[in-house]
């Protein structure tokens, strides 16, 4: 997302870090942050309970502060420029390196190579969430021997052997499941699972979050998969399984699955194995207003939400209950308008999870699921 150019309101965005549990870290995200390709950066920033993050590389952005370029909200997070002056910065070499880009090769420049062994030479553990698996490079795998660290490939699945396939077992899931998607990619769905799941817990009700991609896999999510790195015979059995492994582990009232790509992108199809294998009771549907064409592709326009909204119905038997906007390049004005006019062309209630108050997200919910109002209490913004 673009930078917030007015006061957040009434949103707290500090991550709520448990120093003494964290590992801390750097994250690798020259001329990306704050940008699409950032994404990885970005969430982490906004919140981690994995790690506990010190400083974010970018040159392009020296010398700011992470959550004044995000969303108008200092954290202390320095912006530096590069893995020498953030360990300057810090006077200390911080425990891990993460590469926080979701470039669409998804591979390692020959320049970002060298940095990552640099920061392996100078002891430092690799959070790699690439498609390129370091452990099966000979000389990242030689380094990080070497030097006694490890290299997490956050996007590589198990061996087939232990995938699975679709099995049912999804209708033994007996509380509500509610799929974030969206119309594109990097469109703020894993920002919005994220701070609806902690605004329902906030209110009393017990609310799972199943993670579907790296960002949220780095960031500490207790259930989830990274589904576009597992072959597709195996997809919607393993959402159904991540689904499946939440309810049971923590019997919660409803349970959140983070969307991936859109069902309607050319390119990224994981939303069509969300879909199948989580069988969500529930869509809210992230869109972007201002944006003109596909992130990665910019001879492909953007769907109109009423066309997503069709096919997403159409396709899976589940009905979208809400909108939510991604903000960027969109004033204040402009994004109440816009929330008005989806709301009055569409039916049903829209919000932005990052400049309203997030009672506004809950009530989305509680407005489709009027049962889990029991137990709540209001919590101030």
């Amino acid at each position: 997302m673009s930078v917030v150019e007015f006061p957040n309101k009434g949103l707290k965005l500090r991550p709520h870090y448990k120093p003494n549990e964290q590992k801390t870290a750097i994250v690798y995200c020259e001329s990306n942050f704050g940008k699409i390709d950032g994404k990885t950066a970005n969430g982490l920033v906004r919140y981690s309970e994995s790690y506990k993050i010190l400083a974010v590389i970018d040159s392009t952005k020296v010398g700011q502060d992470c959550g004044v370029a995000l969303d108008n909200i200092p954290n202390g997070i320095p912006v530096c420029s590069g893995l020498d002056e953030a360990i300057a910065l810090l006077d200390k070499v911080p425990s891990s390196f993460i590469y926080g880009m979701a470039p669409l090769s998804g591979m390692l420049s020959k320049e970002e190579r060298t940095l990552m062994l640099g920061a392996i030479n100078r002891g430092m553990n690799i959070v790699n969430g690439l498609h390129q698996f370091l452990n099966d490079d000979s000389e990242f795998a030689a380094a990080s021997v070497a030097n006694g660290v490890t290299i997490h490939d956050v996007r590589k699945p198990r061996d087939k052997k232990d995938l699975k396939v679709f099995s049912g077992r999804i209708h033994e899931v007996t509380c509500p499941r509610i799929a974030v998607l969206g119309t594109d990619g990097a469109i703020g769905k894993r920002t919005t699972s994220t701070l609806l799941a902690k605004a329902l817990n906030e209110r009393g009700i017990k609310a799972v979050m199943v993670g579907t991609g790296q960002t949220s896999l780095i960031q500490g999510a207790k259930y989830g998969i990274a589904i576009d790195a597992i072959a597709p015979q195996f997809c919607s059995g393993e959402m159904e399984a991540a689904v499946v492994d939440a309810f049971e582990g923590e019997n919660p009232d409803v349970i959140i699955v983070e969307g991936q790509g859109a069902l309607s992108h050319p390119a990224y199809l994981t939303s069509a194995y969300i879909l199948r294998g989580s069988r969500p009771d529930g869509v809210i549907l992230q869109h972007a207003p201002a944006r003109s064409h596909l992130s990665d592709y910019p001879d492909v326009a953007m769907p109109s939400v009423d066309s997503e909204i069709n096919l997403i119905e159409t396709f899976a038997k589940t009905k979208v209950i809400g909108l939510t906007i991604n903000h960027e390049n969109m004033s204040d004005d402009e994004i109440a308008k816009s929330i008005l006019h989806y709301e009055d062309a569409l039916g049903i209630p829209a919000t932005d999870a990052l400049t309203r108050s997030l009672d506004h997200l809950v009530e989305i919910v509680l407005s489709a699921f009027p049962k889990l109002n029991k137990g709540m209490h209001t919590v101030s913004q």
